[in-house]
């Protein structure tokens, strides 16, 4: 061995001790914390009386996770460290209560994936069929909270999770975005030339319909009810294909031919968490509300000059029927602040003065990046 090999040799035996040493005080401090959570599940239990005591707080959690952004000194992105936190944060919360999470299935969805983002792996996942499940699993409280897509950056707003706000009493405790990949995927053995039919939801297709007019003009496309049932009919038929995330491809041991097929690079789909509790203010939130106007001239102008005029920003807006009778409607509106706050309320008083009904979904801390 020459004197440099040794020197380098030496030189990484160093640095892995100090990374020993380091990891060490890591696995001491994470361990605190965790006993510090149980402190606090303790101090919960004393005070809740005969009520259930709330474990999971959205709003916390959100000023926690921000404020470890705003500390980072790097050279860890704020993205990888607040992965890393999320973690830790669903590990210590399973201590005191592990949270049932519903969410639009099967395995392998991005919704899944969006679950897991914003409650880390320390959560029991339940998949569910369909929108409407997820929300009759929340309100039936066999589940803490429900994930459900609500809108797609290329595709639009996905009407019937709106739809199930007309008749329900869940509230919006929080969103998540997620950055939408898709996958031109295979079971293994099979090669572009040996796939038939495409299946994928028809969002996904939506959403890639530039790749496939360019590579597979010629073979034919088929709806399926989710991305995830799609891999599965990859993994199950001879000369099946299927455009999904990477998250479906381990789930059901396909290959990918073709990564990060769809259109529009930035593809984003929004995600909402919906649960029983009314969220407190996290400093960074935002409110939906569902609102039936009266149907006369000027009604729209009526309904959104407030929050201009008390310099609130809207977010979105969605018109929907409101199947109480012919043309009418309902307005979704999301917009900046929570419901707590003096501006807000002054909106909102006013609108329901103008408004046939009012109908509060949530303020929740805004999606973190």
């Amino acid at each position: 061995m020459t004197q440099k090999n040794s020197d380098d040799q030496s030189q990484l035996l160093v640095l892995r001790d100090q990374i020993d040493s380091l990891d060490k005080k890591i696995l001491g401090l994470v361990n605190e914390r965790a006993k510090c959570a149980l402190k606090v599940a303790e101090v919960k239990q004393k005070f809740s009386g005969d009520q259930a005591p709330i474990y999971y707080r959205p709003e916390r959690e959100a000023q926690v996770l921000r404020n470890i952004a705003a500390m980072n000194p790097g050279p860890l992105a704020n993205e990888k460290v607040i992965e890393v936190y999320r973690q830790i944060i669903s590990a210590c919360l399973a201590l005191e209560e592990p949270l049932k999470v519903a969410y639009l299935g099967p395995e392998g969805t991005f919704t899944q994936l969006a679950s897991q983002k914003q409650f880390g792996h320390g959560v029991l996942g339940s998949p569910m069929v369909t929108v409407d499940d997820v929300f009759r699993e929340v309100a039936s409280e066999n589940c803490h909270y429900g994930v459900v897509p609500v809108e797609n950056s290329s595709e639009g707003v996905i009407s019937h999770t709106l739809d199930n706000f007309l008749n329900s009493s869940l509230q919006i405790c929080g969103e998540v975005e997620l950055r939408i990949h898709h996958n031109l995927m295979v079971a293994p053995g099979t090669g572009e030339e040996d796939i038939t039919k495409i299946y994928s939801h028809q969002q996904t297709l939506g959403q890639c319909r530039r790749w496939l007019d360019g590579h597979l003009p010629r073979i034919p496309r088929i709806n399926s009810t989710s991305n995830a049932e799609a891999a599965k009919r990859a993994q199950e038929e001879e000369g099946a294909a299927a455009i999904a995330g990477e998250i479906a491809a381990e789930t059901y041991s396909l290959d990918i031919l073709s990564k990060k097929i769809e259109d529009q690079s930035d593809n984003t789909t929004r995600f909402i968490i919906v649960g029983r509790e009314e969220i407190g203010v996290s400093g960074n939130d935002k409110t939906s509300i569902m609102v039936s106007t009266h149907n006369q001239p000027g009604a729209l102008y009526k309904l959104l000059e407030p929050f201009h005029r008390h310099g609130i920003s809207l977010t979105s807006i969605e018109t929907r029927p409101s199947k109480n009778g012919m043309w009418s409607y309902v307005f979704f509106i999301d917009f900046e602040g929570h419901r707590e706050d003096e501006n807000v309320q002054k909106v909102l008083n006013e609108v329901d003065a103008d408004s046939l009904e009012i109908k509060m979904l949530g303020s929740y801390p805004r999606a973190l990046t």
